[in-house]
């Protein structure tokens, strides 16, 4: 192999890994934020005061907004590149894919949903994402191994 063919092959690699690296990022920050939110601040904030409460209830969504929007445009980003990456898929991973996609869009809309202002369904919305979340990075450790 010539040097600039091993350069473009370093590159590629690099990219490669940047782009894997983005994807469980995000995943972690979206999941984890979700999970955060649902399981730790909304319990631990049933002990204010319901102004109090509510307060630190909008706060936090504004908080959360632009990190949530900031991993859905790393997943979205990542997630292509790392599809594309690899073509030619059995049916059992494209059909797996499919509902892990689904999945991904019901996170995406609660993400949207939880941050914006004045929701009273956060802590109902949260739940079910985070068990959308947990479900897709179950059916992507399965995918890892068929692929």
């Amino acid at each position: 192999m010539d040097h600039k063919a091993s350069i473009l092959t370093n590159m590629g690699e690099t990219l490669t890994a940047l782009m894997r690296w983005v994807h469980i990022s995000s995943v972690v920050t979206l999941l984890g934020g979700i999970v955060y939110a649902r399981f730790v601040m909304i319990p631990a904030a049933g002990s204010l005061s319901p102004d109090a409460r509510a307060a630190l209830d909008e706060s936090a969504a504004a908080h959360f907004r632009p990190v949530a929007y900031a991993a859905m445009t790393g997943l979205v980003l990542s997630g292509i590149y790392n599809y594309l990456l690899k073509p030619g898929h059995s049916v059992l991973y494209s059909a797996l894919f499919g509902v892990k996609m689904l999945l991904a869009l019901h996170v995406f809309s609660v993400a949207i949903l939880v941050a914006a202002p004045k929701n009273p369904r956060r802590a109902r919305q949260l739940f079910g994402a985070a068990i959308s979340g947990l479900t897709i990075v179950l059916i992507s450790a399965y995918l890892k191994g068929i692929a």
